[in-house]
């Protein structure tokens, strides 16, 4: 009987270490509201002064685009708008663009480039 005396001891305390336990939960959960707000102050970006520089593009290039200054973006959005509208992107690969004769010296003599390589080959034609 003695061992039943012991288990019965136990038994209270662990009753008594839940109680804190369910207390301390709501305080978690107040932390946790507070950082969603902070979270909507940091989603106010502004982008990078030097990723918004405007470029020159070469000859060749801004026979496409423009001879204006043009931020590296703007030049790869003219760039998909000249690609669309002359139906240049290969009709079985979507990702491989086809060069017309504009294009052909951006693309360094390529026929058919792919659009990842693209950025590549353009940063050449940009200054």
């Amino acid at each position: 009987m003695a061992t039943k005396k012991t288990v019965k001891k136990a038994a209270p305390k662990k009753a008594a270490a839940k109680k804190p336990a369910k207390k301390a939960a709501p305080k978690k959960a107040a932390k946790k509201a507070a950082p969603k707000k902070a979270a909507k102050k940091k989603s106010a970006r502004k982008p990078s002064a030097a990723f918004m520089k405007p470029l020159t593009p070469s000859a060749d290039l801004a026979a496409i685009v423009g001879s204006k200054g043009l931020p590296r973006t703007e030049v790869v959005k003219k760039l998909w708008v000249y690609i669309k509208a002359n139906k240049l992107q290969d009709s079985k690969n979507k990702r491989m663009i086809n060069a017309d004769a504009k294009l052909k010296p951006v693309f360094g003599g390529k026929a058919q480039v792919s659009m990842f390589d693209m950025a590549k080959l353009i940063s050449k034609h940009l200054k």
